[in-house]
């Protein structure tokens, strides 16, 4: 026998799963919100998530032929970017705002720190943080049948409004962002995702019991005096659950961890509903957990096989 073994490093798995196949199953999974978004905004919503997407994927191509790197545009990161940018901007936002939105979310959020893989926070994520602090009145413009209105949220901080139903919340007949207003759109993206494995159910499903549960506990008017069902259907909590806080660069890669991050995202999101000036949490829980994702990490990690544990 003359054939050789030749045993080479890790890894030693392989799937048929690529950036780009992840990257178009994310895609599909938005497109009942982006649907959902159409129907109640008209075509401006379409036009908007064009124009975000395209910018994304015009700032990236742009900068990386600048810098003589490889062009990585077809892996489609980019546009997943610019739809979720969409996704999180209301539905009459500028066009040309929307483009510095997507420029900052591809070259300060994601190509300064080295490209696909290695950003710190969710790009997506920092550009809406970046465009609320630059425009917030642009930011923070609601319309629902081309009537300006408050956000269930907004309702809910200042009162004085009577609340949209719990169905126009869950169906979406309600102002918003863009992804934000219907509830049954993003659940069934989400299915979407699950069936496909491209996420798993422990960030999403913590994340948003967390602040239900905090959110009746705590309550606006004084301890279990929340309403928890209307609070997770309200804002961008499932948009945030499903679509941002499960980035695989940005969220912790064990199950423990990953399990911990979203506690801690439901603790923050809770907290600055009930407690902040701010009537929505999720962006900016989010954000703050991405930071600390590198910490769970390297506290919540597997054993090495052979390893015993210390704790033994």
């Amino acid at each position: 026998m003359n054939e050789k073994l030749i045993v080479s490093t890790s890894p030693h798995v392989h799937a048929n799963v690529t950036v780009r196949t992840v990257m178009v199953d994310v895609l599909i999974a938005l497109l009942p919100a982006l649907a959902a978004s159409a129907y109640f905004f008209g075509v401006r919503a379409l036009l908007l998530t064009a124009v975000t997407a395209a910018s994304c994927a015009a700032a990236e191509y742009l900068w990386q032929r600048l810098l003589g790197k490889p062009v990585t545009i077809s892996d489609g990161s980019a546009l997943v970017t610019g739809v979720l940018l969409a996704m999180n901007v209301p539905p009459t936002f500028p066009f040309w705002m929307a483009v510095v939105g997507g420029v900052f979310a591809i070259i300060v959020v994601k190509q300064f720190f080295g490209g696909l893989g290695k950003n710190v926070v969710n790009p997506a994520l920092a550009a809406r943080a970046f465009l609320l602090a630059s425009w917030p009145g642009a930011m923070t413009s609601w319309t629902v049948d081309g009537v300006s209105t408050a956000t269930a949220l907004g309702i809910l901080k200042e009162g004085g409004q009577a609340l949209p139903s719990l169905m126009d919340l869950f169906v979406g007949h309600v102002g918003g962002c863009l992804g934000e207003t219907s509830v049954l759109a993003l659940v069934i993206g989400a299915g979407w995702l699950f069936w496909r494995r491209v996420i798993t159910p422990e960030i999403p499903v913590v994340y948003i019991a967390t602040t239900g549960l905090l959110t009746w506990i705590l309550g606006r008017e004084g301890f279990f005096t929340g309403n928890g069902l209307y609070e997770i259907f309200a804002g961008g909590l499932f948009l945030g659950a499903i679509f941002m806080a499960t980035d695989y660069v940005t969220s912790p890669m064990t199950v423990k961890g990953r399990i911990l991050f979203a506690f801690g995202c439901g603790v923050i999101t809770t907290l600055i509903r009930v407690y902040g000036n701010y009537p929505e949490g999720v962006s900016f829980a989010i954000l703050i957990m991405n930071l600390v994702t590198p910490l769970i990490d390297r506290k919540v990690k597997p054993l090495r096989f052979g390893e015993v544990s210390s704790r033994g």
